[in-house]
């Protein structure tokens, strides 16, 4: 956000104050290097925050209606994919009211989602595969790719990853500078057009500088919202540092990989009986919720656990549950970490960090809260468009004139 030009301007700027100098200067430089990660950042953001929806929309097949009868179970859809792809291991299945359930399966050496792999969509009550899915190791789906650029700017990960994290962090000092300059030094209804409306029939270079300055005030709560919690995501000391303030002193809890015990060997279930006995005490505790991923064990492995998340809320994850079990006895194994902790027994601190994704893409207000998220990334991408536009037309009109 930038102020309009005014006559004068080269008194005006012996009357700034040092601070304000500084102030603008950072605002002016900071913009010009971080424009290109902001733009690319916001605008697979906006495309990111409706990919359920629109993954939807196109696969209009995978659609299943709810019906009075029980799901398939864990062991049932292991059944199904097998028979198609013998050779391979099941890694996850996804179960959303009113969708196919997305089963997961990849080589039984592949560790991970990023070597490849197959996905098959299958109709929960019938078992029917609507929809096969295979990727070789590198390939990825639109949206996977959209949010590669997101987070890493499509480069090699340890490259990518820190540039969007400190871009972002650079963008919320864009924010608070621009708001700072954007403050008028007087209130009066000549500054209140300026700061507060778009004048759309003047010049292009006033209707740009609007658009930097109005949609920016506008939108900066919610800008700032985005970033912050995009920045718990890939800088540590910031995210345990938040963690810290929020819970008033509390350090974060290492998250801890569970091992099933590999004593209890053949003493307890079968593979099958312990994958169904798993998802059956889950859904008892859980009978009306939305949405479940199941974590399949590798009987390969035999420290693997099953794991299963609890999604209460179509499109939500801050009240999501995990419960993890040992393989062959299927003891509930417990986590120490914060989001092992259900939602309503967390603190304050607890419960920001639980919300943190949901507040990050806007769906913590449902979907006009992802509405909001879009609009506003596609302000946050345009901000550096309408400011290089500024700085450009100012910096041109001055080699013109002389």
């Amino acid at each position: 956000m930038a102020p309009g030009t005014k006559n004068g301007a080269t008194k005006k700027k012996s009357k700034d104050s040092l601070f304000t100098r500084i102030n603008k200067w950072l605002h002016l430089w900071l913009g010009l290097v971080s424009g290109v990660i902001v733009l690319i950042v916001c605008l697979t953001g906006c495309i990111w925050v409706f990919n359920e929806e629109i993954t939807g929309l196109l696969e209009p097949e995978t659609k299943i209606e709810k019906q009075d009868k029980p799901v398939l179970r864990p062991s049932q859809l292991s059944a199904v994919a097998l028979k198609l792809y013998p050779g391979k291991v099941i890694s996850y299945a996804q179960y959303q009211q009113g969708r196919a359930i997305h089963v997961f399966l990849k080589q039984p050496n592949e560790k991970g989602r990023r070597g490849g792999g197959t996905t098959l969509k299958i109709n929960p009550y019938t078992g029917e595969v609507l929809k096969a899915e295979v990727r070789k190791k590198g390939e990825t789906d639109f949206f996977r790719f959209v949010l590669n650029g997101h987070r890493f700017l499509w480069m090699p990960y340890a490259v990518g990853r820190p540039i969007v994290n400190y871009g972002t962090m650079v963008f919320v000092v864009l924010l608070i500078t621009g708001l700072i300059w954007w403050y008028p030094k007087k209130w009066n209804k000549s500054t209140r057009d300026k700061s507060f409306k778009i004048k759309w029939g003047a010049s292009f270079k006033r209707v740009n500088l609007d658009l930097h300055n109005v949609l920016g005030f506008y939108s900066l709560i919610f800008l700032l919202a985005i970033a912050l919690t995009g920045m718990v995501y890939g800088i540590n000391w910031y995210s345990e540092g938040l963690y810290w303030i929020t819970t008033g002193g509390e350090k974060m809890a290492e998250f801890r990989d569970l091992k099933s015990d590999t004593l209890q060997v053949k003493k307890g279930y079968s593979p099958d009986q312990s994958m169904d006995i798993a998802w059956s005490k889950v859904i008892a505790k859980h009978p009306k919720s939305q949405g479940f991923y199941y974590s399949y064990p590798d009987t390969a492995e035999k420290k693997s656990t099953i794991g299963i998340t609890v999604y209460p809320t179509a499109g939500q994850f801050y009240n999501s549950q995990g419960y993890t079990f040992d393989q062959h006895s299927l003891k509930e194994l417990k986590r120490k970490d914060i989001y092992s902790t259900p939602y309503a027994d967390a603190g304050f601190g607890g419960k920001l960090r639980k919300m943190n994704y949901d507040i990050h893409v806007g769906s913590i207000l449902g979907f006009p809260g992802k509405v909001l998220a879009f609009l506003c990334s596609m302000i946050g991408a345009s901000l550096p468009i309408t400011g290089f536009l500024i700085w450009y037309g100012r910096k041109f009109k001055k080699k013109r004139k002389t």
